[in-house]
C-alpha cells in the first residue's frame, strides 16, 4: 500500500498527465537547472534522517528532491545523515534549543549543527512546516550555507471556507464543481484530496470548511458524516482539521424535534449527542461555522434568543471534546431600515464578553461585503473580550471572478494593518485578532474541480497569499508575490521583476475601472459581475446600486458621517478623525463616508466628476499594460499558461472599458458635465448598457 501511494505522490510532481496547465500550483519540483547550486544542494542533502512518524514530510522530500536533484534521497540513521528532521531528542545546540523554545506548538526552527543541516519543532506540525519551507528555499535557488530560520504563525486559526454545496455546485465559485466528490465518498478517494492537502499544508493552512454557509442539514447526518470523516482521514497527516457548516435549524430538519431554541433542553441534548456522534467518526474534529440570522438562514433570534445564546448552545456540545463555533457576524435585518454598514456592529458590540471562550466571532474585512475596497470593519477593536477571525474572500466575486487578473494580497494587509486606534486591544486590525490565542483568518475559497484549481492561473496567488498571511500577517504583498512568481513560474529575473509591480498593481486597477474613491456595491444584481449602477427597485433597497451610490444632480456617494447614517461614530475617535471631513478624507474612502459635490476640488486639481473619468480610464489603461508586459514574456513563459492568461486578459480589457462606459453614461446624467476631451466618449447609449446581461454566470446557483 505505501509504495502505490508513493508512485502515486512521484506521479504527482514528476510525470503530469498534462503538460504545464497549472494543476502543480507553486508545488513545481523541475529539475535545478543551476548546476553548481544542484551540485550544493546534492551534498548537503545526500541522506536525511527524519522521525518515523513523519510520513507526510518524508513523502514530500522524496517527491520534492526526486523532481528538484532528479535522485530520491536516501534515509539513514541521524548518525550518518546530512539532514535531521526530528523535534528536540536530538538537539544539543543552545541557539537552536533556545529558538525551538520560542517557537508555538506550529513553529519550527530550520539551522546548522557540526555540519549538519536540521529541521526541528516541538510538534509534528512543526516539522512538516519546517520541511516545506526548506523544499521552497531550494525551488528558489537559495543558498543553505549558514542558514538559521526561527518561523511560527501568528494566528492559531487559518482556515479555508468552502462554500461548497451537497450537490457539487459551489456558490460564488468561479474553477468548476466542487472538489468533493460526496456521491463517490467514502468508498472512493479522489488523489486530488491529497494534493489539495499539500498545498494548503505547504503555506501553513490547518483547517477547511467542507460546505456551504448556507448550510444544508443533511451534512450532519450518519451517511454525510462518513464521508467527512474519509476526507478528515487524508486531511490528517497534513495536520489539517475538517470543519461543518451547521444549519441552526438542524433539530427539526433531520432530528425531529419541534423546535430548534437554544435554551431548550431537548435542542441542547440533541446538539451534544450529535457532536458525541462526530467526535466518534473524526476524533480531531475542528468544530462548526455558522451563519445564522442572515439573508433567510434560520438563527437564535426566531427564538427571540441572542446571538450569544445561540453560539453558547453549540460551543457547549462542543467544548468536552475541543471543537470550536466559528459564529458569522454577517448579519443584517430584514426589518431593520438602519444603513446595512451599521447593522453586524449594532448587533454584536452589546455582546462582548458574553461568548463562551470556544466562540470566535467570523468579522468580514469590512462591513458591506467583501468590496474591492472596503474600510475595516468597525468591530474590530471593539470586542476586547471576544476572540475574533477575519473572514476575507479568496473567490472574486465581486472582482471579475476568475477571469480577472487580480491579485489580493494588498487588499488583505490594507485591512490587516489598518489603525483601528483602539489602544485596549492593541492597534492594529492584525494584533486584534493575534491578541486571543483562538484569534484567526478565514479565507472562501477559490478551488474547484478544474484542473488548475482556481480558474485564472494567477488566481492562485491569492490562495498562496492567503496561507501566508494567515502565517504571518507582517509580510509584505511584494514578498509573497515574489516567491509566489519563482515558485509557480520558475527563477528567470525578467520574469519576476515583470511579473511582481504587474501583480502589485493589480488590485487598484480593478479599484479604478469598477469602483473608484470608495464607491461600492454598483455591480450587476445578483451575480455581481459586470457594472450595475442602476440596478434598483430590487425587494430590499441595500440590494440595490442606488441604495450605495447616491447619485443625485447635487452629488455622490453615502453619507456616513452625523449628517448622514452615522456609521462613523462606530469607530473610534482617531479613526473618525481622518475620515469625517469631505476636504481631509483619504480620497480612496471618499464616497464611502460622503456625498461629495460633482464640483468638488480632488487633491489633484480636477474636480469630482473629472476624477471619477480619470479614474476609469485609468483603469482601462493599467490593464492594457497589464497585456503589453505579459506579450512580452512569451519567450519565457509555457506556451499552455501564456495563451490561457492571454485570452483572459483580452476579456478583462473588455471588461474595463464596459465598466468604464458604462458607469460614466449613467453617471453623467447626474453630473450633467461633459467628459474631459481627451478621455473616448462611450461607445453605445446608457439604454444599450442598461440591457447588458450576463445570464447563467457560474458561482451562483439559483
Amino acid at each position: 500500500m505505501r509504495c502505490w501511494l508513493l508512485l502515486l505522490l512521484l506521479g504527482f510532481a514528476l510525470t503530469p498527465l498534462h503538460a504545464e496547465d497549472g494543476y502543480r500550483l507553486w508545488l513545481r519540483y523541475d529539475a535545478i537547472k543551476d548546476q553548481p547550486k544542484r551540485q550544493q544542494y546534492l551534498s548537503q542533502l545526500s541522506s536525511i534522517y527524519i522521525d518515523d512518524e513523519n510520513t507526510a514530510a518524508k513523502n514530500e522530500l522524496t517527491i520534492a528532491l526526486s523532481g528538484l536533484l532528479e535522485k530520491k534521497p536516501v534515509f539513514t540513521p541521524a548518525a550518518s545523515a546530512g539532514l535531521i528532521i526530528t523535534t528536540a531528542k536530538n538537539i544539543s545546540d543552545k541557539k537552536i534549543k533556545s529558538a525551538l523554545t520560542a517557537a508555538n506548538d506550529e513553529g519550527y526552527v530550520i539551522g546548522w549543527q557540526h555540519n549538519k543541516l536540521f529541521i526541528t519543532a516541538n510538534t509534528n506540525a512543526g516539522l512538516l512546516y519546517g520541511t516545506f519551507r526548506l523544499i521552497q528555499l531550494i525551488q528558489q535557488n537559495e543558498s543553505l550555507n549558514n542558514l538559521f530560520i526561527t518561523n511560527s504563525p501568528s494566528l492559531h486559526h487559518r482556515i479555508l471556507n468552502h462554500w461548497d454545496n451537497l450537490d457539487r455546485s459551489v456558490e460564488r465559485g468561479y474553477a468548476g464543481q466542487s472538489l468533493w466528490k460526496w456521491h463517490l465518498l467514502p468508498g472512493y478517494i479522489d488523489p486530488r484530496y491529497r494534493d489539495y492537502a499539500r498545498a494548503n499544508a505547504s503555506v501553513g493552512i490547518n483547517g477547511t470548511v467542507l460546505t456551504n454557509v448556507n448550510a444544508n442539514a443533511r451534512v450532519l447526518t450518519d451517511t454525510y458524516l462518513k464521508k467527512a470523516a474519509a476526507l478528515a482521514d487524508v486531511f490528517r497527516p497534513y495536520h489539517i482539521r475538517v470543519y461543518l457548516t451547521a444549519r441552526f435549524s438542524a433539530p427539526i430538519e433531520i432530528g425531529g424535534l419541534r423546535t430548534a431554541d437554544p435554551l431548550d433542553p431537548e435542542v441542547k441534548r440533541w446538539w451534544k449527542n450529535k457532536a458525541a456522534e462526530i467526535y466518534q467518526l473524526i476524533p480531531d474534529f475542528g468544530g462548526f461555522l455558522v451563519k445564522a440570522n442572515s439573508e433567510g438562514q434560520p438563527g437564535p433570534q426566531d427564538y427571540q434568543r441572542s446571538h450569544a445564546d445561540g453560539a453558547n448552545m453549540l460551543a457547549e456540545a462542543l467544548a468536552p471534546h475541543g471543537g470550536i463555533v466559528m459564529w458569522r457576524a454577517f448579519v443584517y435585518s430584514h426589518e431593520t431600515p438602519d444603513d446595512r454598514a451599521k447593522q453586524a456592529y449594532t448587533e454584536f458590540k452589546p455582546l462582548d464578553g458574553k461568548f463562551l471562550p470556544n466562540v470566535i466571532l467570523q468579522v468580514k474585512n469590512g462591513a458591506i461585503d467583501f468590496q474591492p475596497r472596503e474600510p475595516f470593519h468597525p468591530l474590530f477593536g471593539a470586542m476586547p473580550q471576544t476572540p475574533l477571525m477575519m473572514e476575507v474572500q479568496l473567490t472574486q466575486e465581486y472582482l471579475g471572478a476568475a477571469s480577472h487578473l487580480v491579485y489580493l494580497a494588498p487588499l488583505f494587509k490594507e485591512v490587516l494593518d489598518a489603525d483601528t486606534y483602539q489602544p485596549v486591544a492593541g492597534n492594529s486590525v492584525a494584533s486584534v485578532l493575534q491578541k486571543n490565542k483562538n484569534g484567526g483568518i478565514a479565507g472562501v475559497a477559490n478551488i474547484g474541480d478544474e484542473r488548475n484549481w482556481c480558474g485564472h492561473p494567477f488566481a492562485q496567488s491569492n490562495w498562496f497569499a492567503f496561507g501566508r498571511l494567515a502565517w504571518n500577517p507582517a509580510i509584505s504583498s511584494k514578498e509573497i508575490a515574489r516567491e509566489w512568481i519563482r515558485l509557480t513560474f520558475g527563477n528567470n529575473a525578467t520574469v519576476a521583476n515583470t511579473l511582481t509591480p504587474m501583480l502589485l498593481q493589480s488590485r487598484e486597477t480593478a479599484v479604478n475601472y469598477m469602483t473608484p474613491l470608495g464607491l461600492h456595491h454598483i455591480m450587476a444584481y445578483g451575480h455581481h459581475y459586470g457594472p450595475g449602477p442602476w440596478v434598483a427597485n430590487k425587494p430590499r433597497a441595500d440590494w440595490t446600486s442606488v441604495y450605495y451610490h447616491r447619485a443625485d444632480s447635487t452629488g455622490i456617494g453615502f453619507d456616513r458621517t452625523a449628517t448622514g447614517s452615522n456609521a462613523l461614530s462606530q469607530y473610534a475617535a482617531g479613526a473618525q478623525r481622518q475620515w469625517e471631513n469631505p476636504a481631509t478624507c483619504d480620497e480612496k474612502f471618499l464616497l464611502w463616508f460622503h456625498h461629495v459635490p460633482w464640483n468638488h476640488r480632488m487633491q489633484s486639481g480636477r474636480n469630482l466628476w473629472e476624477e471619477i473619468c480619470y479614474r476609469y480610464n485609468t483603469g482601462v489603461s493599467e490593464v492594457r499594460d497589464m497585456q503589453t508586459k505579459w506579450h512580452k514574456l512569451k519567450p519565457y513563459i509555457d506556451e499552455e499558461r501564456f495563451e490561457q492568461v492571454r485570452m483572459l486578459l483580452n476579456i478583462q480589457e473588455e471588461n474595463a472599458v464596459l465598466w468604464r462606459d458604462a458607469c460614466v453614461a449613467y453617471f453623467q446624467t447626474f453630473s450633467r458635465q461633459p467628459l474631459p476631451a481627451n478621455y473616448p466618449q462611450p461607445a453605445h447609449s446608457l439604454d444599450y448598457y442598461q440591457q447588458q446581461n450576463f445570464y447563467y454566470m457560474p458561482g451562483n446557483p439559483g
